[in-house]
């Protein structure tokens, strides 16, 4: 059991499960799949790790030379990325754990990553804090997030909208991801803006 919030969002998202993909498709289509490409372009090592694997959408990229990890704290979500894996025929290990809380030793892997996770994340700087111990040093964090826009008319406009957006699917919009990475104790190597500043493409290391 996490904190009240942690329960909360996990309830949202076991809730929309048997839909999520299908609330996504037009925006898996339009560009999210072609994003998710550029991430596993930078993965490197043996050993990797997936933070908040979701439904499994990432799993038609997972390199098949190396050993996947995958984890998500919704049981619902990972209902359906078990079915996924076995429907394409993805070897990896999926385990119910919350980032928050990751049950890994220090330095264990070779890459995390992370695709659209951190905006749903409850204490997203606990959770920047445990990738960055379980990854090796000087190896890769990658993630692929939305955050906060600059301009200030919109970012003012996304914070109205973030109380309809976490409450409906535990999602915020209006996170500073980068920001957060720092103060995580993590390093950015670069940054790099896919939709405006929006969605940004970031590397880090421990």
């Amino acid at each position: 059991m996490g904190t009240e919030a942690t329960e909360e969002i996990r309830a949202r998202y076991n809730r929309i499960s048997r839909v999520y993909d299908l609330m996504e498709a037009a925006m898996e289509k339009a560009a999210f799949s072609r994003w998710r490409r550029r991430v596993f372009d930078a993965v490197s090592g043996n050993r990797i790790l997936e933070v908040g694997v979701g439904t499994g959408k990432n799993m038609g990229l997972y390199p098949v030379d190396r050993s996947i990890t995958a984890i998500d704290f919704s049981p619902g979500m990972l209902d359906r990325a078990r079915e996924k894996a076995t429907r394409i025929g993805v070897k990896a290990d999926l385990l119910d754990m919350d980032v928050e809380d990751l049950q890994f030793p220090d330095h264990a892997f070779d890459a995390v990553l992370a695709t659209f996770v951190f905006c749903s994340v409850p204490n997203p700087i606990k959770g920047l804090m445990e990738i960055r111990r379980v990854c090796k040093e000087r190896r890769k964090i990658i993630l692929l997030e939305h955050v906060r826009p600059g301009n200030r008319i919109l970012g003012k406009l996304f914070d109205i909208l973030n109380r309809l957006t976490l409450r409906m699917m535990g999602v915020n919009i209006n996170r500073d991801t980068v920001a957060n990475m720092k103060r995580a104790g993590l390093k950015v190597v670069s940054e790099e803006n896919f939709f405006l500043d929006i969605v940004k493409f970031i590397i880090a290391k421990p």
